[in-house]
């Protein structure tokens, strides 16, 4: 495969990605689908730091769109912008690896939850693992189901990045090919 075509290949796999992690991030401030939370402050602080929405969304949405440029005929379609890619896609390693690490320890430290009465984090320094013990997710009285929300949508998110950062690394890889041999893209008459 040329590497302008696998730079198409990788920015058109890297768009719903990118969907994905700022779908996540949006929907986690809106726990139980009420407003009220977010209002009121009492969401989960990992989710705040807006990984999905920074990291995984827009510092891995420009170096898709100027990857995708390279895959075309034009101006990025050639050695230089080959190599520019390169940095780009740099950057959308360290946009996914950002998120990837907040969605990671929103994993384990787990929801801020109403317990007795008291919004805390009652797995953030608990012994027992709440990922494996489904029993201790009775502790939250509210939001209702907060502790199955928060896992899926930061488990989704740790699967989305980790796609993101191979991809990434993919086009570095793909665009010191392209830098040093070229893109293989037809050139088209002058």
């Amino acid at each position: 495969m040329c590497t302008g075509k696998c730079s198409l290949c990788i920015s058109a796999s890297l768009y719903p990605l990118v969907l994905i992690s700022i779908i996540c991030n949006i929907v986690l401030f809106f726990p139980d689908g009420d407003v009220k939370y977010a209002r009121d402050g009492h969401i989960t602080e990992e989710v705040k730091y807006m990984g999905g929405v920074i990291g995984g969304g827009v510092m891995v949405l420009l170096p898709a769109l100027y990857i995708h440029l390279t895959g075309t005929k034009g101006c990025c379609g050639n050695r230089c912008g080959m190599f520019l890619s390169i940095a780009f896609a740099a950057v959308g390693v360290l946009g996914a690896l950002y998120s990837f690490v907040v969605a990671v320890l929103g994993l384990q430290y787990g929801p801020l939850c109403k317990v007795l009465g008291v919004w805390v984090t009652p797995f953030k320094n608990n012994e027992q693992k709440y990922l494996t013990n489904d029993k201790l997710w009775n502790l939250c009285s509210e939001p209702e189901n907060i502790v199955p929300f928060n896992i899926g949508l930061f488990a989704t998110l740790v699967a989305t990045n980790s796609l993101q950062l191979i991809l990434c690394a993919i086009q570095m890889i793909n665009g010191l090919f392209g830098c040093l041999c070229g893109t293989c893209i037809e050139k088209g008459p002058l």
